[in-house]
């Protein structure tokens, strides 16, 4: 026996684990599947084998990503569902057409494809005003964006509210673990909340007429300001499409617009 196939876990264990991380009685996700608890009971300890169609019903009830979904049916016996293409392959030209236009689209404002684990998938000219100053061994492919933000070696000297917005990434990252449970996310966390943070950057105080938390960022003899927005694909059924984010980061004052477009 394998070292992998010891680490499966019958189907059941796996979705109440789910069940209890989504933190819903058996009640609760009986009530929105639209079944009986007696049957959601029997699945859960391995009474009743789900059908396909019931697993899928449940995973999309506890809000699990697709990655997770393919396990849950792979552990009941079934194929998986839910593709997984590389972003470069010919099933996903349309997608990456679609990402370089939306990243062309942002210039002269930064703007960058992640995957799942934070890594950069592709990214606009504009990134370089980002990544100036950033040590080359952080910058190497994967580039990790958080890394490459957080290090001491990278983005971090030159952040000025280097506190409040590490805290602004890190709280993400939490809500992304909660959500997925991907142990490497959970590694990088540790990680990256192991990454120093001198005292001298202080959160800014709530409040003030703040509308999001900036980043704002050293740039030679001036103060660029961003604010950051993500988007994701609406109805994915391919695994790398429903993980992939595209982030971009739009000027937050007129100085900021001044000085991107005078660069670009």
């Amino acid at each position: 026996m394998t070292q992998t196939s010891q680490r499966v876990r019958p189907v059941g264990q796996l979705l109440r684990h789910w069940r209890e991380r989504r933190r819903l009685s058996q009640l609760e996700l009986a009530l929105q599947a639209e079944i009986s608890t007696r049957h959601l009971s029997f699945v859960e300890t391995g009474r009743s084998t789900p059908s396909r169609e019931m697993v899928i019903r449940l995973a999309e009830q506890l809000a699990v990503p697709l990655r997770e979904r393919n396990q849950l049916l792979m552990a009941a016996g079934y194929a998986p569902v839910y593709t997984e293409n590389s972003l470069e392959s010919p099933a996903l030209s349309v997608v990456r057409e679609a990402v370089r236009q939306v990243l062309v689209g942002y210039e002269p404002y930064p703007a960058v494809v992640l995957d799942r684990g934070w890594n950069v998938v592709d990214a606009n000219a504009s990134i370089a005003v980002l990544a100036e100053g950033v040590d080359p061994r952080l910058l190497a492919p994967p580039m990790n964006v958080l890394r490459a933000s957080l290090h001491p070696d990278g983005m971090a000297p030159r952040i000025v509210n280097l506190a409040q917005w590490r805290e602004h990434l890190l709280e993400r990252l939490r809500r992304q673990v909660a959500m997925t449970g991907d142990e490497e996310l959970t590694a990088l966390h540790e990680e990256v909340l192991d990454y120093p943070c001198p005292q001298r950057a202080e959160p800014e105080p709530a409040g003030g007429g703040a509308i999001a938390v900036p980043l704002r960022l050293r740039h030679g003899d001036r103060e660029l300001s961003f604010i950051s927005t993500v988007t994701t694909f609406g109805t994915p059924m391919d695994v790398t499409v429903a993980e992939m984010t595209i982030e971009s980061f739009l000027p937050a004052d007129a100085a900021t617009v001044d000085f991107l477009r005078s660069v670009h």
